[in-house]
């Protein structure tokens, strides 16, 4: 009798914190240029080699984020579409969504913004 184990989600999240440092700089660099892009095909692209240098699969929603937490050190990068998340102010000029992971939303939230 064979024993067939049932298919585990795979995990779509990297730790920035645990990324070797020639990483980190191509994940920095890629998600300057999703921010800065003048179109949809530019930060696509920007945004799927934002999370190859991370390691993870592009979700679906097509978009990730790294933990803007303002009161710890958490690299979690993440789909944006997952449930959970917090808005933190920030007043860098950022373009792309600033989040709190959901881990840091439910342990020290911060201010969330609409």
């Amino acid at each position: 009798m064979s024993v067939i184990s049932p298919a585990r989600p795979t995990n779509h999240t990297a730790d920035y914190n645990q990324l070797g440092p020639t990483h980190q700089a191509h994940f920095d660099s890629f998600m300057e240029h999703a921010d800065n892009a003048a179109n949809t095909t530019e930060y696509n692209s920007a945004m799927a080699a934002a999370a190859l240098a991370a390691g993870i699969p592009l979700p679906a929603s097509g978009e990730i984020a790294k933990c803007a937490c303002p009161f710890c050190g958490c690299g979690a990068i993440f789909d944006t579409a997952i449930p959970g998340l917090l808005t933190v102010e920030d007043s860098d000029g950022y373009n792309l969504p600033r989040l709190q992971c959901p881990d840091c939303a439910d342990a020290h939230p911060a201010p969330a913004e609409d």
